[in-house]
């Protein structure tokens, strides 16, 4: 997948993230070959006391929906952090073709960092996984909204 690409899909993860103020900003894209958005979503989980209201989880949603169907095979995941266990599980079973995250979740994450789900040799499918993009700003809107909170 080209880098610049995936840095310009990341912008619009990143922008989609910053305007969720109320929850933790994180935000999902998911695009089809083409490059059209077919699925958007930022944490809802406060919002709607729902445990499952993860950015990537309503993106899928929303995916699956428009496109009538939960196969998501030849779509590409834009997440602004690394998934987490129940998400990375989401994702596969969707049968994505590739994640692109930026920031790393040093204490959930499940696409490389505390597990790797999605690239573990024993599962039935295996996404492709681009890490690290745009990183520092990815990091850097989660580090400025826990700041105050801790």
């Amino acid at each position: 997948m080209n880098k610049e690409v995936m840095e310009k899909w990341m912008s619009l993860a990143l922008e989609l993230a910053k305007k969720n103020e109320q929850e933790i900003p994180i935000g999902a894209l998911i695009f089809t070959p083409s490059g059209e958005i077919i699925g958007r979503g930022v944490n809802s989980r406060e919002e709607l006391a729902d445990p499952f209201g993860h950015a990537e989880m309503n993106a899928i949603r929303e995916a699956a929906a428009n496109l009538k169907n939960w196969r998501l095979d030849e779509m590409t995941l834009v997440v602004t952090l690394e998934p987490c266990a129940m998400c990375a599980g989401a994702i596969a079973q969707t049968r994505m073709a590739r994640v692109v995250f930026g920031a790393w979740d040093e204490k959930a994450g499940a696409v490389g960092s505390v597990w790797d789900v999605l690239r573990d040799p024993r599962a039935p499918h295996r996404v492709e996984v681009f890490a690290g993009v745009r990183e520092d700003e990815c990091k850097e809107l989660l580090s400025n909204f826990f700041r105050p909170r801790r």
